[in-house]
């Protein structure tokens, strides 16, 4: 969906402005097509993909790469499958970041990085797009610094403006 709405702002980019009624339509649809993102996501925020069960954190997170719309160069080190509450928590965090870097900041390319560090999750995930993100700014990436919170972990947002966005989280792998 996030490659169909991108694909459809091109069109309306390169669609001449004396095609006013083109134009206001194609905007329509953007619009619809975002609305319905926003609410899937909703829908799915409780339900995880069938490769995070059946494999583990590592593979669901090679699956988002290859359906991301930006080129992402994945770095996992998770040798072995953790506490599901852990590995959802992951998995949201690389998919609403993959999902931002796409959808608002243009990125060309994105670096996921997981790793378990002294019995703790270490994700980042890094876009070269336009910054200035502002976590306050949406639900997403508030929801995630929730997410994270309940499993004892921290969640940052680094975002300067014309210097890309780092999203980071440090899960402990047992609560304290």
């Amino acid at each position: 969906m996030v490659s169909l709405g991108l694909e459809l702002q091109g069109a309306l980019a390169a669609t001449p402005p004396h095609l006013h009624d083109l134009r206001r339509a194609l905007a329509d649809i953007s619009t619809g097509l975002s609305d319905a993102q926003d609410r899937l996501r909703e829908i799915a925020h409780g339900v995880h993909p069938a490769i995070l069960a059946e494999s583990g954190l590592g593979p669901a997170l090679k699956s988002l790469a290859r359906r991301s719309a930006t080129p992402v160069m994945l770095d996992v080190k998770v040798p072995l499958r953790l506490s599901e509450q852990i590995e959802v928590a992951g998995y949201y965090v690389v998919m609403e970041a993959l999902e931002n870097a796409g959808k608002h900041a243009h990125a060309k390319s994105v670096t996921v990085r997981a790793k378990l560090a002294d019995d703790v999750l270490q994700i980042a995930v890094r876009d070269d797009g336009v910054g200035g993100a502002d976590p306050a700014a949406g639900s997403g990436l508030v929801g995630l610094k929730d997410r994270v919170a309940t499993l004892s972990g921290s969640f940052s947002v680094r975002s300067r403006e014309g210097a890309g966005t780092t999203v980071s989280a440090e899960i402990p792998l047992a609560r304290d």
